[in-house]
């Protein structure tokens, strides 16, 4: 068991505490996309949650103030892309401010719906967005599955400690 001072001295809630409690835990990566008119928008995610089975729903959280956020408060259909270890300079790129995400060398497809489908990911699915709850100053992303493929083989893509990692054994 690790030591910890008494309750009492512990700093009390601030956002870097928080950041500094989840950089602990270790998540999975997953690029979240969407059509912006004729142009692509999408950002790098640790927050996916699956939600409920019946029917197929997942979340996932986005800044208000990101750059993607005006694309997804408008978008009828998402897509979620959970990324491979191969795929950490992808998660880099999509998770850069100002970065061109979809140029070279980024390989996409338009998929149903119109959402961007990224090539190479462990897993996508397509998903509609059925609810956008408040929540500070992220907004959570309800949506439910309409397709997807999860056949990808490979190892997942984490996100720990402030860095992308590969899962091991």
């Amino acid at each position: 068991m690790t030591a910890s001072p008494a309750l009492g001295t512990h700093p009390p809630a601030t956002s870097d505490l928080l950041r500094s409690v989840f950089r602990q835990h270790a998540a999975g990566v997953a690029v979240i996309t969407a059509a912006h008119g004729s142009r692509p928008v999408g950002f790098t995610a640790t927050s996916l949650t699956s939600v409920s089975a019946a029917p197929p729903m997942i979340s996932f959280g986005i800044g208000t103030g990101a750059s993607s956020w005006p694309a997804v408060s408008e978008a009828a259909h998402v897509g979620v892309h959970i990324l491979g270890e191969h795929q950490q300079e992808l998660a880099a790129t999509f998770a850069r401010s100002g970065a061109d995400r979809f140029g070279a060398p980024t390989s996409w497809r338009e998929g149903p719906e119109g959402v961007p489908v990224l090539d190479g990911a462990l897993a996508w699915l397509v998903c509609r967005v059925v609810a956008r709850v408040p929540a500070g100053d992220h907004r959570l992303v309800l949506a439910e599955v309409v397709t997807g493929d999860g056949a990808g083989e490979g190892r997942p893509l984490l996100y720990h400690q402030g860095r992308f990692n590969a899962l091991r054994d």
